[in-house]
């Protein structure tokens, strides 16, 4: 606790500056800078029944409060239409800001801009859009380092060599792309190592375990399996333990779940990165609440914070979405 109370503090003291002004069509409206605290933060996430988003949904909220502010969360649920709905409510509520864990790269640009235009700047997490300066902040995992952990780890479990299958994320979301390209840039190196199906199952883990059930079947001489996050990850595992091979098949995540590190101490998984979602999501508040007082977060527009690597060398030592 001591750590987090001091890494929040030298963010919040690095948060400072003057009046920031974004163009809209009707001309130049001002956004932050307002000099008070206070306010509604609104917070939007995908489905809170992922355990990830929940977490960052809670912390924003905690943060917000703590802060002084009023905070409601709510889901989009990958749904660029409610997600669009929500944005309108958010508005029309009178926010402050806007945390925003988004629902597509592309399809979330013209929300964020609606959003701006009537005032009320943007603060995503998590998940980027493909446009600079409309969000004031777009604060994300290092996802390209942390999968490249995860591939070092995953290629040393396998002996670097053997036939494996991939589990990739929803097609429109960033992550899904970068985390892949990580992974191979780390896996391809190694002739041993054979990819003998790559799969979309979406982060959803019913379709990751019923496609590893059908990719064990197809190839019954699969050695590892490598997720692009833990919630495919744990339905590779559920699978891989169907199938009476538990423990004969390297499964390595991505996210830093609670239920992806419970399978690593137990043996049933190998590896996982932690993405920072408290952390994030903490930032993403005090950027706000620093914007909205003096409007500039003293911060560049786009963030990048460091994954961490948790596999059976210190997976006791995992708190949420952390390591003590």
């Amino acid at each position: 606790m001591g750590h987090r109370i001091a890494r929040r503090s030298l963010i919040t003291a690095a948060l400072a500056g003057t009046a920031l002004t974004a163009c809209t069509d009707g001309g130049e409206e001002e956004l932050g800078g307002s000099g008070k605290v206070g306010g509604l933060i609104s917070v939007i996430t995908p489905s809170h029944s992922n355990i990830f988003y929940k977490t960052e949904a809670e912390a924003a909220v905690a943060e917000a409060q703590r802060l002084g502010y009023t905070a409601q969360a709510d889901s989009h649920d990958d749904d660029a239409n409610l997600q669009s709905s929500l944005f309108d409510t958010a508005i029309s509520n009178g926010s402050a800001a806007i945390v925003c864990d988004n629902a597509g790269a592309d399809v979330t640009i013209g929300a964020v801009q609606k959003a701006v235009d009537a005032g009320v700047p943007v603060f995503l997490i998590d998940r980027e859009i493909n446009e600079r300066g409309i969000a004031t902040s777009q604060i994300v995992a290092n996802n390209s380092q942390g999968a490249g952990l995860v591939a070092e780890s995953f290629v040393e479990a396998m002996g670097a060599e053997g036939p494996y299958a991939e589990l990739m994320g929803r097609e429109v979301d960033t992550n899904a792309a970068v985390r892949s390209n990580a992974f191979h840039a780390i896996i391809d190196l190694y002739e041993g190592l054979e990819m003998v199906a790559q799969e979309t199952a979406n982060w959803d883990q019913q379709e990751a375990f019923t496609k590893t059930q059908t990719l064990l079947q197809a190839h019954p001489d699969i050695r590892g399996i490598i997720a692009g996050n833990d919630t495919m990850a744990l339905g590779a595992v559920a699978a891989v333990e169907a199938a009476g091979r538990g423990g004969d098949v390297v499964v390595a995540g991505f996210d830093g779940s609670p239920d992806a590190v419970a399978a690593i101490s137990a043996g049933k998984m190998h590896a996982t990165g932690i993405q920072q979602a408290v952390l994030i999501a903490e930032m993403a508040v005090q950027q706000a609440d620093a914007f909205i007082r003096t409007g500039e977060t003293g911060m560049p527009e786009k963030q990048s914070v460091d994954c961490i690597l948790v596999d059976p060398s210190n997976a006791e030592s995992y708190t949420l979405f952390a390591v003590e």
